[in-house]
């Protein structure tokens, strides 16, 4: 793609970086395909490419955002399909973050949706926050319906996916966790923020798994939101903020006795702790320590598929439906770890039709674009439908959220399942049906 950067535009690095990844477009349409987005709704300005057009508009002319402009990025879900796709190597990801930058700097949003914007990122990054906010949303779930007639759709669509019951208390906090027997090696863990409420079960498998095959686990004094939240919504001086303050616990971690990974059991946030590199690439400071932590960091389904000696105790036949987060599989290009262990975990495993397409979930997207979230749930609903499966498994908090409002059939992490396996108790999703009483706990 030709550009028109002036010199002096392009003595700021961040418009030298856009113009590199706009130049690289050759316009050929491939992204289209695999655009959920233009999917549904067919209209070029729902495209990669058509993005791409707007903000090359936008940044040559050191123009303010316009509100037609912010209605197609928003609508963009950075599920990064159409990375994948892309027979050029454009490196979307980095192109729309900066575009949402310069929209939260120049453009001035109506005052709702700047309040729910800023309590989304307020509110969901804060445990403490998230789990009274959960609270509230219990009690105030019948309300949802007469929300969405007087159009706070973003409020109901809150409401909806809050659970009926308030999750118990099973938080892990941050401290060290003995491997079992002699230790093969020390890992951290992001304890996270939406899935320490959400579903604390499955921290709690992932550190069983791990310490049960030798590995030590730190929940490092200091670490919290990854950033991913305040990223996607242009907030760079939060997102920043969470990166650094990330760094600061997990490097000294590694001074004090060593890191083999850094490991996240949301693959949201992997996609963006493993980008702190590039984020904190001219902040002199923190560069070359960012760098070392996002070359440390993996998917939990990452590492573990490369531990040779697991010890399966239990080979479960149940037929699982495998859902590839966007953020794993297309973020990251982590494909074919986790549906390997399940494999080897004695699950017989089912690609879904689409599985490139997403959920609708995307952090806080099926919040603030309830309609295009609840169209693409549905769609991956129906296409998981078509393989029967008995459960469900998904490696992103966000995704099990969305996908288990929609559906009956229980959806669950793949450490979940793997930590069942090797030894540990069925997935609380499963309790009480899916054949899990059929196998019970193992010990």
């Amino acid at each position: 793609m030709q550009t028109s950067f002036s010199l002096a535009q392009l003595a700021d690095p961040n418009i030298a970086e856009a113009d590199a990844i706009l130049r690289s477009c050759v316009h050929c349409g491939f992204c289209t395909a695999t655009c959920p987005t233009y999917v549904l709704l067919g209209d070029e300005n729902d495209s990669p490419r058509g993005r791409i057009y707007m903000i090359k508009e936008m940044l040559e002319h050191s123009e303010p955002a316009r509100r037609e402009v912010v209605k197609h990025i928003d609508r963009c879900l950075s599920c990064l399909g159409c990375m994948t796709t892309c027979p050029s190597g454009v490196h979307y990801m980095h192109l729309v973050d900066q575009a949402r930058v310069h929209v939260e700097k120049t453009y001035r949003r109506p005052f709702l949706d700047r309040l729910i914007r800023s309590r989304l990122a307020g509110v969901m990054t804060d445990p403490r926050r998230f789990r009274r906010a959960l609270f509230a949303a219990m009690l105030a779930k019948p309300l949802a319906g007469l929300l969405e007639l007087v159009g706070l759709k973003p409020l109901a669509a809150m409401l909806r996916l809050a659970p009926a019951r308030l999750p118990g208390r099973g938080a892990v906090e941050p401290g060290v966790f003995a491997a079992h027997g002699p230790r093969r090696g020390r890992v951290a863990l992001l304890s996270g923020c939406v899935a320490n409420v959400l579903a604390p079960e499955i921290n709690v498998a992932a550190i069983q798994v791990l310490t049960r095959h030798g590995y030590e686990v730190v929940l490092a004094h200091g670490e919290g939101c990854c950033g991913s939240l305040a990223h996607h919504m242009g907030r760079e001086d939060e997102a920043l903020t969470a990166a650094r303050q990330n760094v600061d616990a997990w490097i000294r971690e590694i001074d004090r006795d060593g890191l083999d990974a850094i490991l996240t059991t949301a693959s949201g946030c992997g996609t963006t702790m493993k980008d702190y590199g590039f984020m904190l690439r001219r902040d002199q400071a923190y560069a070359g320590n960012a760098a070392r932590v996002a070359g440390l960091t993996q998917d939990i389904c990452e590492f573990v598929h490369n531990i040779k000696y697991l010890k399966y105790v239990l080979r479960p036949p149940l037929r699982v439906a495998y859902h590839p987060a966007c953020s794993l599989a297309h973020g990251q290009r982590v494909t074919l770890a986790p549906k390997h262990l399940l494999s080897e975990a004695g699950f017989t495993v089912k690609d879904i039709p689409e599985s490139h397409l997403c959920c609708g979930s995307a952090g806080t997207y099926n919040m603030l674009q309830p309609e295009l979230a609840n169209r693409l749930r549905d769609r991956k609903i129906a296409n998981i439908d078509k393989v029967t499966p008995e459960l469900i498994a998904a490696g992103n908090i966000g995704c099990i959220t969305q996908i288990a409002a929609g559906t009956e059939i229980p959806v669950v992490h793949p450490i979940e399942l793997i930590e069942w396996a090797t030894g540990g108790s069925a997935p609380k999703a499963l309790r009480g049906g899916v054949r899990a009483d059929a196998f019970g706990k193992r010990s």
